[in-house]
């Protein structure tokens, strides 16, 4: 059971290496889905939230790892 605890954790630390990134970005992408289901006439909203919300994540991401 030990080991595929650990290779389990091995797993998810391979696709999510940073938990708050992760975190960030989903909240990016269900403040989208948030926004495209609340206004459905503006198609767009949803996708620019989605592009400058995950670049925005990056970029903060990245300053901040730049500084340790």
């Amino acid at each position: 059971m030990n080991t595929l605890v650990a290779v389990f954790r091995e797993l998810t630390g391979l696709i999510i290496d940073d938990g708050s990134l992760a975190l960030a970005v989903l909240t990016v992408i269900v403040l989208a889905g948030i926004s495209a289901s609340l206004m459905p006439d503006v198609p767009i909203a949803g996708g620019v939230i989605l592009l400058f919300g995950c670049l925005g994540v990056l970029i903060a991401n990245v300053l901040g790892a730049g500084k340790h």
